[in-house]
């Protein structure tokens, strides 16, 4: 008989199977188990998936022993001195608690109500990222061999550590066709699948560019709201639209789209932090309140679309010499960072004002008023 890892074998990498179905658990509002190399478990459930139901069944199968999980930089807003994430005792709170402990502004627990969060902790709040859930677990350290979470989908964090590189290198071409653009002519739309959840990223071939040649390219993130809506929260939709511009007057080039909503949070995560910049909070110290760190987006997809395509050095259009570094890192040799700007309105100047002064982008606010008087 075949052993159950080889048959998954055959049907793509078993610590990335692993991976994928504890997302979709953690997605599905179902626990999920981790264990590290001593052999310690931990029951994790996540506070986005979570409802009063499975609040109760979850305290009830841990005996009334469970925590809240959080982010080393939702603790440091919290006043928690926790570089590996902090753990809150959840006990005599109820559901109606979850959401003030997890991603509201409130104040410090008291010094005997946390405690240090443990590397399985961190472990699953990376697949809750994984999941583009709400990094804010539920935890039950499980003692002894029978256990009510026995039925539940089990990851090591060895598997989460193989699994997630692996699911960044697994990147297939599924469909390439040509698309007519109203303002580019005839464009090539590739999709490629891939990633935690395979899911769909497409890139647009602008024009005829040399691909033997550094190749002028935009890695650019979705923008539900100003992509397609014309949000005027962001610049998003003037460099998406820019940047495609920019590539038919350097002769042709690529366009990635990738399904990174919100510097790779998620719409929901998105929506909430906007909630929170209506507060006055700016969009970092937003993402901050939910537990996200300034950028959350992966790049090892892009390169491997990139090198899909047959494209092995790029002009990147983009004011992020972050994005280049982290491009690099993932195997990209960017030659050049070419500026692609977008529109300064009162609404966005501060988001931009943001962005210049604390994530590093190449932005002179100032300047770019300037030049619209």
């Amino acid at each position: 008989m075949t052993a159950p890892d080889s048959a998954i074998a055959l049907f793509g990498h078993p610590a990335a199977v692993a991976c994928e179905r504890a997302a979709a658990e953690l997605r599905s509002g179902r626990p999920v188990v981790v264990d590290d190399a001593s052999g310690s478990r931990t029951a994790l459930l996540a506070v986005d998936g979570a409802t009063p139901a499975t609040y109760a069944a979850f305290g009830d199968a841990a005996g009334g022993d469970f925590a809240l999980s959080l982010t080393p930089t939702r603790a440091r807003l919290l006043g928690l001195a926790a570089p590996r994430g902090a753990r809150l005792d959840l006990a005599g709170h109820a559901f109606d608690a979850l959401a003030a402990l997890s991603h509201l502004p409130v104040a410090a627990p008291h010094a005997g109500a946390w405690s240090r969060g443990t590397e399985r902790d961190a472990g699953g709040l990376q697949l809750a990222r994984l999941g583009l859930l709400l990094p804010a677990l539920l935890v039950h350290d499980i003692v002894g061999d029978a256990s009510p979470f026995d039925g539940c989908a089990r990851i090591s964090l060895d598997q989460l550590a193989q699994g997630a590189a692996h699911a960044g290198q697994g990147w297939e071409l599924v469909a390439r066709t040509h698309v007519p653009l109203r303002e580019f002519g005839d464009a090539q739309f590739v999709v490629f699948r891939g990633g935690v959840a395979q899911r769909d990223q497409v890139a647009i071939v602008i024009g005829t560019p040399d691909f033997s040649q550094p190749v002028p390219v935009r890695v650019h993130s979705s923008c539900l709201t100003g992509d397609l809506f014309g949000s005027l929260k962001c610049d998003c939709g003037d460099q998406l639209r820019n940047g495609l511009h920019k590539l038919a007057e350097l002769g042709g080039g690529v366009l990635l789209y990738m399904d990174q909503e919100g510097r790779g949070t998620g719409i929901a995560a998105k929506m909430r932090a906007y909630g929170y910049q209506h507060d006055g909070l700016d969009t970092i110290d937003a993402d901050a309140l939910l537990g996200f760190g300034p950028d959350e987006r992966r790049y090892d997809g892009a390169a491997a679309m990139l090198r899909g395509l047959g494209i092995s050095q790029v002009r990147l259009l983009s004011n992020n010499p972050e994005k280049v570094d982290r491009l690099r890192t993932a195997g990209v040799a960017v030659i050049e960072r070419v500026p692609v700007t977008g529109r300064i309105t009162a609404d966005n100047e501060a988001y931009l004002r943001t962005k210049a002064a604390r994530a590093g982008h190449a932005l002179d606010v100032d300047a770019l008023i300037a030049s619209l008087s």
